[in-house]
């Protein structure tokens, strides 16, 4: 297998950051776990099943067979790195000549060269993490890459969760200030259909939401055309729409609804 200084992300669905953080930590694990022809590490979304085919992952790996052995881990539910993942502690094989415990990724792992493997998973604020370091010889690479990959995993996990966190705020504040600034809009639009329906503050924001859900338009767009109108065009409309979409006491449910204000 070639040097270990190829680094590739085999697959990235989270901030750029993600990747980078990932490969760095393969490529340190690989440099400190003694006996290692290489390493991978896999991220795992707290709301995605650590073996499912559907679940969100990213991985980075110091050479490219070894992103396809995490990937045949992954697919078929079996190996280090799903056991390491469904229980919470390290797990491993000291030698896959002799270890069938995983017939599928034994035999991929043993036709890359590769004779032993271990993977320590790490856990942080929704993020999990699988650090995984391979030997071309027989071996217990579980011990060896206790230590200070375990302790290089640990940091860099917390590090990366910290980030996606950090991430995640940003992108709450960006949606708050984009509420905050058509919040005037919105408010306009709510006016215009309270003075053609008649109906109170509430009824008019509501009507504008289900409006908003109907034509997969956003509310801000829907209330900028209502304003832009000043309702002009849209009375029948809207009316017809508030009939049916909220009938009174002893009203039959209309028919289909008419076509919603463009």
């Amino acid at each position: 297998m070639p040097d270990r200084t190829h680094l590739r992300v085999a697959r990235q669905t989270d901030a750029p950051s993600l990747g980078r953080g990932l490969a760095e930590l393969a490529e340190q694990a690989a440099a400190g776990t003694p006996d290692s022809c290489g390493a991978t590490a896999t991220a795992v979304l707290a709301d995605a099943p650590s073996g499912g085919v559907a679940a969100e992952r990213t991985t980075a790996a110091t050479h490219p067979d070894l992103s396809a052995l995490v990937a045949v881990q992954l697919s078929a539910g079996e190996g280090p790195i799903p056991m390491a993942l469904d229980t919470g502690r390290p797990a491993g094989a000291d030698d896959l000549l002799r270890d069938d415990r995983w017939p599928r990724y034994r035999a991929r792992a043993l036709d890359a060269g590769v004779r032993s493997s271990a993977a320590l998973p790490f856990v942080r604020d929704g993020l999990t993490v699988a650090v995984s370091v391979y030997g071309l010889r027989p071996g217990p690479l579980g011990k060896a890459a206790q230590g200070a990959t375990e302790l290089l995993g640990d940091l860099a996990t917390e590090s990366m969760a910290r980030d996606r966190l950090y991430r995640a705020a940003l992108v709450q504040v960006d949606q708050l200030d984009t509420a905050l600034r058509t919040r005037p809009v919105v408010d306009q639009a709510c006016g215009i259909v309270m003075y053609v329906l008649g109906c109170d503050p509430d009824q008019a924001f509501d009507l504008l939401r289900r409006l908003s859900q109907r034509t997969n338009r956003k509310l801000a767009e829907l209330a900028g055309t209502v304003v832009r109108t000043r309702g002009r065009g849209l009375e029948e409309n809207l009316i017809a729409f508030g009939r049916s979409a909220a009938p009174g006491p002893g009203r039959p449910v209309s028919g289909p609804d008419p076509d919603p204000p463009g």
